[in-house]
């Protein structure tokens, strides 16, 4: 058996061990006089024990809590770490500390620690990512220190040795907060800078050569046009994007990401590689490369650090130029549960109650990108099983699901909405899922499946629920009709959620919250974004969902049936126990999950 590296082993005379209130001591203290961000052990002492130990010598957890954890590790064949972590009882941060306790090893906070560059590229990004292992610093000309998530990895610190030359000193990070610091240094900007000169030395040598000088802005076979473009893919994907703006602009290109639901500029493509990016994303999506008055759609699947990878792409011919939009459709990270979504409590039950029943319509209204379509995906998952046959009619099929039969629009062939879901009604179906209501075609089609026994879930495009009702009269359906048949409506919007490593708390006065027309009776107390390295500066990581349920009573019913003013029904539905999209954005800003300026900003 091989044995432990030095820098695991005990030092001899060292200290042994720290009392809870030492443990309880602020990162700042240990840090005092010391390098920001690299937080020394309490003892470099090697004790043999395990991180559960560390755990609650730091106070992190209570000697039962680990204990339980240990008892169901055994029986599932885990690591008692893992399951405190899906408990929450610990989360990065606190298992990288108690890691490095455990070893006797610095803790370094990636977040606060000043990185240098140079000693971070000395290995490729794939292997960091593969070792989970960054060099972070130069301790000195022949030892570099490397930070890693799993200091046991005797492997991945000999690779690193070999690949640099230099020997390892070890520190521990967390996991999460490698791998964000590596997608910050793979940044787009040195691809485009290499791209850039690998296509100067491809004219140069096509000159030496004598040869014709061949245009590399409409090069989209050229190795560095391809390059560019993986590169860009690969960063929006670890960034967690969901889409991608190409847009010309005074003959360069800006390149925006939308991450959680807000643009930001990525980077600037030159003006000789502009036309080449636009014509390898149109090879790709298999659309005519020629054609560049028009705008065209066209999908694509590629595979992206070994997860597969939707893109639908459209190009936009515009005033400056062609330009391309790509919307990314991650199915490993795209299918989420209700309880991911953020719906609980009464808006979690009104909802749930009204999908499982037998027959019926459920709309989710909002606005495009509001994740109306991801709700719907929740609710199939929770009705999904062997005795529901489900058919869906989406254009397109965005995530496939396991056990439900799905149609994509396709309307050059002639498959409407309207077409496919008559069809649709000849196959027996439990539950039906159309992706939208368009036009009144589908409207109708849609309430009379809802009026002969099928459970009926779609979205529509209205700003909140009572509006439903109208826009479905204003397509022509009698109110009758659809007082009858829909039993829900969920309007919804999604806020980013404040990061938890920089939030920071706060008392909003009730006369400022007045002012941003929130109705509360006292100061709120609230968390703000600050804004740090883990959440890219914006004091945001993800978003969940603010929904407001309104179920048709039996009085609302009336009051569609009698054709009475959407407000009118909206304030019946909140008297019934409806909350509008503010309330529902208020009660996730008293739980700490997001920001009142969000919720503001979403809920108009």
């Amino acid at each position: 058996m091989r044995e432990l590296p030095d820098y695991l082993r005990p030092v001899p005379g060292a200290d042994g061990g720290a009392s809870a209130a030492q443990a309880a001591a602020p990162a700042a203290e240990d840090e005092a006089g010391g390098t920001p961000g690299l937080i020394p052990p309490r003892s470099r002492a090697h004790t043999g024990g395990f991180v559960t130990d560390a755990v609650i010598e730091l106070g992190y957890a209570s000697r039962e809590q680990v204990e339980q954890a240990i008892a169901a590790a055994r029986t599932a064949g885990r690591r008692p770490e893992e399951i405190l972590t899906e408990q929450r009882v610990l989360d990065a941060e606190k298992l990288g500390r108690a890691t490095a306790e455990r070893y006797g090893l610095d803790y370094v906070d990636l977040s606060l620690f000043s990185v240098d560059m140079g000693a971070a590229n000395l290995i490729s990004a794939a292997s960091a990512r593969r070792h989970q292992a960054l060099p972070v610093a130069f301790k000195d000309e022949n030892t570099l220190l490397l930070a890693m998530a799993d200091p046991t990895n005797l492997l991945a610190l000999d690779d690193v040795q070999m690949a640099t030359g230099l020997s390892c000193g070890v520190a521990v990070a967390p996991a999460e907060d490698i791998e964000g610091l590596i997608t910050k240094i793979s940044t787009m900007q040195s691809t485009i800078s290499d791209a850039i000169t690998e296509g100067a030395e491809e004219e140069a040598e096509a000159l030496e050569d004598g040869g014709e000088l061949t245009d590399l802005r409409a090069g989209a076979q050229d190795g560095p046009v391809i390059k560019l473009v993986n590169s860009i893919l690969g960063q929006a994907v670890a960034e967690g994007a969901s889409d991608i703006h190409f847009e010309p602009e005074d003959g360069d290109m800006r390149i925006r990401f939308r991450i959680d639901g807000v643009l930001s500029e990525s980077a600037r493509v030159p003006r000789k590689m502009v036309a080449g990016v636009v014509s390898r994303i149109k090879i790709m999506s298999e659309l005519d490369i020629a054609e560049k008055r028009i705008p065209q759609d066209g999908r694509v699947g590629v595979k992206i650090d070994d997860r597969r990878i939707d893109l639908r792409v459209t190009t936009l011919p515009t005033q400056t130029g062609e330009g391309a939009a790509i919307r990314i459709l991650d199915e490993s990270g795209a299918l989420k549960t209700l309880d991911d979504l953020g719906m609980i409590g009464d808006q979690r039950n009104r909802f749930e109650d009204s999908f499982r029943k037998p027959y019926g319509a459920v709309l989710v209204t909002g606005p495009t990108g509001a994740g109306k379509s991801t709700t719907l995906y929740a609710a199939l998952q929770e009705l999904n099983g062997v005795d529901k046959h489900i058919v869906t009619i989406e254009d397109p099929v965005e995530y496939r699901l396991v056990g439900v039969n799905q149609i994509g629009v396709h309307r050059k062939a002639g498959l409407t909405f309207a077409t496919g879901l008559r069809s649709v009604l000849r196959a027996d179906p439990d539950v039906i899922m159309v992706g939208e209501i368009r036009d009144a075609e589908t409207a109708r089609i849609a309430i009379e499946a809802a009026l002969t026994g099928h459970m009926v879930l779609t979205t529509l495009h209205t700003n909140d629920a009572p509006g439903a009702v109208t826009r479905l009269q204003e397509m022509g359906i009698e109110s009758f009709l659809t007082s009858s048949a829909i039993e829900c409506v969920v309007a919804q919007r999604l806020a980013r959620v404040l990061c938890t490593h920089c939030k920071r708390r706060v008392v909003i006065p009730q006369a400022s919250l007045a002012e941003s027309g929130f109705r509360v009776g006292t100061d709120l107390e609230a968390y703000e974004p600050l804004g740090c390295p883990r959440c890219h500066g914006s004091g945001y990581r993800g978003r969940l969902g603010i929904y407001s349920v309104m179920v048709l009573s039996e009085r609302i019913k009336e009051m569609v049936v009698a054709m009475e003013p959407e407000q009118e029904i909206g304030a019946v539905a909140i008297q019934e126990g409806m909350l509008t999209l503010r309330q529902s954005g208020l009660e996730k800003v008293r739980a700490g999950l997001t920001s009142i300026e969000e919720v503001a900003r979403v809920a108009s």
